[in-house]
């Protein structure tokens, strides 16, 4: 029997796929209006906000045309330490983050009974469902030189740079844990049960079948730590002692010091960096296969 002619290739008439091609327009106009007007509308304010500047006498912002913000950004010593400060203290928590949660998603995923994964789920899982305050003063309690920590371990690090690290790797451990379990669940165990049967070693299997493929999910959970760890100025404002990062400074001149241009051009940085490193996760190739 000859095939049927005027059908797209799934069976479809010309008008039945037009119409769903019209319907599945009107189903993403609100979404990609929200991101154009809310999100894309934002950062162009910001952009352009960052080229006025404030009168030096009442404090109200100018709209007038002007690079000083960014030249100053760029060329105080001081923006440049609290930059270089923060970016570390993101990678920290990212690296930090993933030597705490490969092995424990490798065990959830293939070594853990059902019952055992649950629990472990259910443990990593439960801290999302508290406040960000509550466990950020949790750990300034912790942290305390007269906290329960320094009665067990007979001294803690304090509040500082240490105690940041410390507290950021706590609040974004489930964002690494959860992807990269995903990813250690999709490795199928014909592949692991090959690499043994072929000889390898549970490190080589590791290394050499097992890691390419949980990558991607490395790289998806390691943007959230780091982004999340960039942004953040209320953790370091409880445990970071005198510990100034992008956030604490944007915040400042922003609500203190009045400054909403100089505010804007710093938040120029931390975007402009999570940008860089989303392409360099792209580059790897990681981001295709998320």
């Amino acid at each position: 029997m000859a095939p049927r002619t005027g059908t797209t290739r799934r069976g479809l008439g010309p008008g039945r796929a037009k119409r769903r091609g019209l319907g599945l327009a009107l189903l993403l106009i609100p979404p990609l209006a929200w991101l154009v007007i809310a999100y894309l509308g934002s950062l162009a304010v910001l952009l352009v906000s960052a080229l006025w500047s404030t009168d030096s006498f009442t404090g109200a912002v100018t709209r007038t045309v002007t690079t000083d913000n960014l030249v100053r950004v760029f060329t105080d010593a001081v923006f440049r330490v609290v930059t270089v400060r923060t970016l570390g203290i993101a990678l920290a928590v990212t690296v930090i983050c993933i030597v705490l949660a490969v092995p424990l998603a490798l065990f959830m995923a293939k070594v853990a009974s059902p019952r055992v994964r649950l629990a472990l789920l259910v443990a990593v899982t439960t801290p999302l469902w508290a406040s960000y305050l509550v466990k950020a003063y949790a750990w300034r309690m912790l942290l305390s030189p007269e906290g329960p920590l320094a009665w067990v371990a007979g001294g803690t690090p304090g509040y500082g740079l240490i105690a940041t690290v410390i507290t950021l790797s706590y609040l974004w451990l489930p964002y690494m844990v959860i992807p990269v379990f995903a990813a250690f669940e999709r490795v199928p165990d014909a592949l692991v049960d090959a690499s043994a049967d072929l000889g390898a070693s549970d490190a080589t299997t590791l290394r050499t079948v097992m890691a390419p493929l949980v990558f991607p999910g490395i790289a998806a959970g390691s943007i959230f730590t780091f982004s999340l760890s960039l942004g953040d100025y209320i953790a370091v404002t409880i445990v970071g002692g005198k510990t100034q990062m992008l956030g604490n400074l944007i915040y400042g001149q922003l609500v203190t010091a009045n400054n909403q241009p100089l505010a804007a051009a710093l938040s120029l940085i931390p975007l402009a960096a999570i940008v860089a490193y989303l392409l360099a996760m792209r580059r790897t190739g990681a981001l295709e296969n998320v």
